[in-house]
């Protein structure tokens, strides 16, 4: 597929989560880590504008200059910007502008596309294209965010795919010897510089489960108290319980003593055979520890991926986010995007029904703060 058609085709998709909304649901930001949907469209329109367009696109006319102050994320190479937390404060640019906005750039963009592509324009092309797909995510999320907190639990549609275990799949844990295995990003392919340097790791005998922790056997750990019995949580982790008053993954609703979850498509019953989803980090060491077992390093979870089917949730390791040996950050603000964040964070692995096809590799490294669980994130355990 040449670059014109990607970049069509990706830009098309983000527009196409955005369907089935209704014009308030576009501004809307219940918490910090949540950005209104026609704020994610803006910014990923300003990626392209700032870093491909500006430089590359010979006499391009910005389109607004004040979208920079806008639109901005956390590029403090860029300039100042508006506070993550008062993204849902701009009731301007409106969404229809947001929308003509994506409009000019796309046709400048395709007309740059048109012409020759180097080396250098071609490298920021996949960063974009990639970014652009982990906003998707991100949207989606985000979407699932705003409705799911909405007291009439609106549907949005029915993109959250079925994840259930099917009656043939029985659990089993893999095993792998001792020994030293090579971890990290190989081949021409694209990554992000988080992946890059390839090394070795040294890793004793470990087993890891065929399987993701489903429902049902989250819901056996509630029902014996695990919510109450701090023996199985860090300290922080039951400070996060105690003072959030959790009791059950997010999306969880106990209503006439049966409990229901919150989906894309509505209210529904809980699915026992559907892998657990929107757990904190805290909650899957917790179950792990309730289940005498722990969480996969992301080394182990790297070498053993190909032998287990992966992808429906991002998997919580026991890996701090720390860079690989020989990690360096790019030059200027292409610099930022992951080396600054490397700590206070664990890394997931994986991928999730939310992630765009196509944006997902055994070497990915994504990474969230502990208590985090607006993701489809989940559990799988290792001995």
């Amino acid at each position: 597929m040449s670059f014109f058609e990607q970049y069509a085709q990706i830009r098309k998709h983000t527009e196409q989560i955005c369907l089935p909304l209704r014009t308030e649901d576009y501004v809307v930001q219940p918490i910090v880590d949540v950005s209104p949907p026609k704020w994610h469209l803006g910014h990923t329109t300003w990626f392209f504008e700032t870093f491909l367009l500006v430089p590359f696109a010979e006499q391009y006319q910005v389109y607004n200059a004040d979208y920079n102050y806008v639109f901005n994320s956390y590029y403090e190479t860029i300039g100042n910007r508006v506070i993550r937390t008062d993204r849902g404060n701009l009731s301007r640019p409106d969404v229809n502008e947001i929308y003509q906005y994506r409009a000019y750039v796309d046709e400048a963009m395709l007309k740059l596309l048109q012409g020759p592509i180097s080396s250098a324009l071609q490298e920021l092309l996949q960063i974009g294209f990639n970014h652009e797909q982990q906003h998707q995510e991100l949207l989606l999320t985000d979407i699932k965010y705003i409705l799911g907190h909405n007291p009439l639990f609106p549907v949005y549609h029915s993109a959250e795919s079925k994840a259930g275990r099917e009656p043939s799949n029985v659990r089993e844990m893999i095993s792998f010897t001792e020994g030293v295995y090579e971890i990290g990003h190989t081949g021409e392919d694209f990554c992000f510089d988080n992946e890059l340097g390839r090394h070795k790791v040294y890793l004793q005998d470990f087993s890891i489960s065929s399987e993701l922790v489903s429902n049902g056997e989250y819901l056996q750990f509630m029902e014996a108290g695990g919510y109450g019995n701090f023996s199985y949580w860090h300290a922080e982790g039951w400070d996060w319980v105690k003072n959030n008053n959790i009791t059950a993954p997010m999306y969880w609703h106990f209503i006439e003593n049966s409990w229901y979850n919150y989906t894309l498509e509505g209210l529904k019953p809980v699915d026992p055979d559907e892998p657990v989803a929107h757990i904190s980090y805290y909650e899957a060491y917790a179950y792990a520890c309730w289940a005498g077992l722990r969480l996969p390093t992301e080394f182990e979870w790297e070498v053993a991926a190909p032998k287990f089917k992966w992808g429906i949730r991002w998997e919580w390791t026991e890996s701090a986010y720390l860079p690989y040996p020989g990690f360096s950050k790019a030059p200027g603000a292409i610099g930022e995007y992951n080396g600054k964040f490397m700590v206070n964070q664990k890394v997931l692995r994986g991928a999730s029904v939310a992630t765009p096809a196509g944006h997902s590799r055994i070497t990915y490294r994504n990474f969230f703060h502990p208590y985090l669980r607006w993701q489809f994130t989940g559990i799988r355990l290792a001995k």
